[in-house]
């Protein structure tokens, strides 16, 4: 789950698996993949970091679950 700002500013989490695309229209738009589009007040770049980030913790959660002697960092 990741966090965004709907336009007025209240925060609301999504699921990133559920993202298909992310538009900048000038606002940000998110379409879902059941097709559902949702208007946020964050930009493209702020949403595509925070899955990124998402996605990492994920990796590193799991390699520690392993007992892996070295944690997985992300690539930038």
């Amino acid at each position: 789950m990741i966090a965004v700002h709907r336009l007025r500013g209240e925060p609301m989490f999504l699921n990133a698996d559920l993202l298909e695309s992310i538009e900048a229209t000038p606002d940000t738009v998110l379409t879902l993949v059941d097709g559902r589009r949702i208007v946020v007040a964050d930009s493209p770049d702020e949403i595509a970091e925070r899955i990124i980030e998402f996605r990492a913790s994920v990796l590193v959660s799991a390699a520690q679950l392993r007992g892996a002697a070295t944690p997985v960092s992300p690539i930038h």
